[in-house]
């Protein structure tokens, strides 16, 4: 049996693989910086308080890879002056020109969550979107959160896989890859080279590996309230959505992006949004969180 992946091993590999992910990365993850993504990050943001956000004066990103919530927040007035910190230099520079193309500052950091380069208390919120399952060190990672957050400020994490939406995703995975050289012949999609010329960059090959962590609610409560934050709260979000994205986004994954047509991007996300939708109104209000493929995490430092 192999030996356990070491930290730097982990962070190395996020590292490599982010960085070769980071120019394709909103194609291939549907990211948007318009209206359709301000509504989809503000809405998540809302459902994690139980209200709107107001403002807040200065927030810290967790790995923010592309800059998806907290380039989106700003847009929103959600977010003043925003911090983005990533262990991938690749995916803070895609970050950038997402930025300067929408005309917002913000300023990048390339560290690991564990270790954390700000003075205490210097920020209003701290938070991140798919990210807590990625780092070896959580332990070490909320005590830097509850550190750097101003008495009274607010965590917020969403997008993290549970337990039991992990093991739910794989049915929907290996369906799509069973499927898939039909789909490619019914939408004209050349197969994705493996090898040789036009194939993936080999660390495309880690993506497999950068995900060290599912989650249980009661886990994420209780790293949350180890770090000394009050107010904690676990929800669980998105169900059938993952399922049908994920059988998708296999099929995707096995061709040519250019050759798929634009009809099929449409469908799929059009798709996706109609059944989040049934989620958020059928059954996130019924399911305990656990049932859901996403956890979300919202907690308070203790003011004073």
């Amino acid at each position: 049996m192999a030996a356990p992946a070491t930290t730097e091993e982990i962070l190395d590999v996020n590292r490599r693989y982010h960085d070769v992910a980071a120019a394709d990365y909103d194609a291939k993850w549907g990211v948007d910086f318009g209206a359709v993504g301000r509504a989809q990050v503000l809405g998540k943001v809302c459902k994690l308080l139980g209200r709107p956000p107001g403002h807040f004066p200065r927030a810290l990103e967790i790995g923010a890879g592309t800059g998806y919530f907290t380039l989106n927040l700003m847009q929103e007035g959600v977010i003043g002056a925003g911090v983005c910190t990533d262990v991938s230099p690749g995916m803070l520079e895609t970050l950038g020109a997402n930025a300067e193309r929408l005309g917002l500052g913000v300023e990048t950091a390339v560290c690991d969550a564990a270790d954390l380069p700000f003075d205490d208390a210097s920020f209003d919120l701290v938070l991140g979107h798919a990210v807590l399952h990625h780092l070896p060190r959580l332990e070490r990672s909320f005590a830097e959160f509850a550190r750097v957050l101003r008495p009274g400020g607010v965590l917020l994490f969403a997008g993290e896989p549970s337990r039991h939406g992990d093991r739910i995703a794989a049915l929907p995975k290996r369906a799509g890859l069973a499927a898939a050289p039909l789909w490619r012949r019914l939408v004209r999609a050349r197969a994705l080279p493996r090898s040789g010329p036009g194939a993936e960059p080999d660390d495309h090959a880690l993506e497999s590996m950068v995900d060290v962590h599912a989650f249980t609610p009661g886990e994420l409560e209780r790293r949350a309230a180890a770090a000394g934050l009050t107010g904690v709260r676990v929800r669980g979000e998105e169900l059938v959505a993952n399922v049908f994205g994920w059988f998708n986004r296999s099929l995707e994954a096995t061709a040519v992006h250019d050759d798929i047509p634009f009809g099929w991007f449409r469908y799929a996300y059009r798709g996706y949004i109609v059944l989040q939708r049934v989620d958020t109104a059928l059954l996130e209000p019924r399911l305990p969180a656990a049932a859901f493929y996403n956890l979300m995490l919202t907690a308070r430092r203790p003011p004073g």
